[in-house]
């Protein structure tokens, strides 16, 4: 276990490998599941205020969910999440591209430059897990079997979990905390 300020980080996140392989799963994980993206209580704010700007983006039958069940949801458990198009079903918010493959509409809008939210940070952390407790947050590593590709591909290049989310993770905790990390992880 590694300790960074109010972080307490799994060790399979330093010793497990990960590289996304989206050209294997498809964006099974937009997509498997029994609930929408888990989303922090600010993400529910700025996802009702960027909607418009993302509504061009996504599939019709994302709009008629966002619009039904709203921009975000309390799913069975009393989390906030992203709506799914029906029962268990993908992320309203997904989107396929020509090839098949599932990605976020809140992320393509990010890209291009219509909105200044790249994606929810659960997604982009994936597959880190953050369990938040009064004094700090817990960072696991999320094992799912739709991602065997991504942690084979992880496996071939010698890519870390912490290194392939060093984008994600300076986003969520600062530049500063992943050079602690980067630190604590060579000493460990």
């Amino acid at each position: 276990m590694i300790i960074v300020e109010n972080a307490v980080i799994s060790d399979d996140v330093k010793e497990k490998f990960f590289v996304c392989n989206l050209e294997a799963c498809k964006g099974a994980c937009c997509v498997e599941g029994d609930a929408g993206a888990p989303l922090e209580e600010e993400e529910t704010k700025i996802l009702e205020e960027i909607y418009p700007k993302v509504k061009p983006y996504i599939t019709e039958e994302g709009q008629k969910a966002i619009e039904k069940q709203g921009a975000w949801v309390i799913d069975k458990e009393g989390d906030m999440g992203t709506p799914t198009i029906g029962d268990n079903a993908e992320c309203a918010y997904a989107i396929k591209d020509e090839r098949g493959i599932l990605k976020c509409g809140i992320e393509q809008a990010y890209m291009d430059k219509q909105i200044e939210f790249k994606k929810p940070i659960s997604c982009h952390l994936y597959p880190i897990r953050i369990t938040k407790y009064d004094q700090y947050d817990a960072l696991n590593y999320d094992r799912w079997e739709i991602c065997n590709p991504a942690c084979d591909l992880g496996a071939e290049l010698g890519v870390p979990v912490y290194k392939f989310l060093k984008e994600a993770l300076i986003r969520k905790y600062g530049e500063a905390w992943y050079a602690e990390l980067e630190e604590e992880v060579a000493r460990s």
